[in-house]
């Protein structure tokens, strides 16, 4: 019996535990939709004139939280995939969300409309949690 050796080729454990496994995609993966709103802050933002033709309905947002931010301490920065800083999720509705992120969750936004207002460019975006 001593003789007996269990040979490990790799296999499944092997391929769970590669490169290749993580750029798949998952079986069970979600986008959920929560909720709408706007991007608050265009008008600080500069060269936003710059930006905006660029903004396209449907493209991607990326969130990031600003916990240190001076003015909101839950504060989230929203970007375009870029990385062109657009404004940020209003104050009123960011709690919640920025909760969810700090403990771990992938939130992002999608552009549902835009509209030049005068001085202002409105932007209404749909944020998501990725479950994945």
């Amino acid at each position: 019996m001593s003789d007996i050796v269990k040979k490990d080729d790799g296999g499944l454990l092997e391929f769970l535990h590669s490169a290749n496994f993580k750029d798949l995609p998952r079986p069970f993966a979600v986008d959920i939709f929560l909720f709408e709103t706007y991007v608050a802050g265009t008008s600080y933002i500069d060269d936003m004139e710059l930006i905006e033709p660029m903004l396209n309905i449907d493209d991607k947002l990326v969130f990031y939280r600003e916990p240190n931010n001076p003015y909101d301490e839950n504060a989230i920065r929203i970007e375009t995939i870029k990385g062109d800083k657009i404004g940020y999720v209003p104050k009123k509705d960011n709690p919640v969300f920025s909760r969810l992120m700090d403990a771990g969750k992938n939130l992002y936004g999608m552009i549902d409309k835009k509209e030049k207002l005068d001085n202002w460019i409105k932007i209404d975006i749909k944020i998501y949690l990725y479950e994945g």
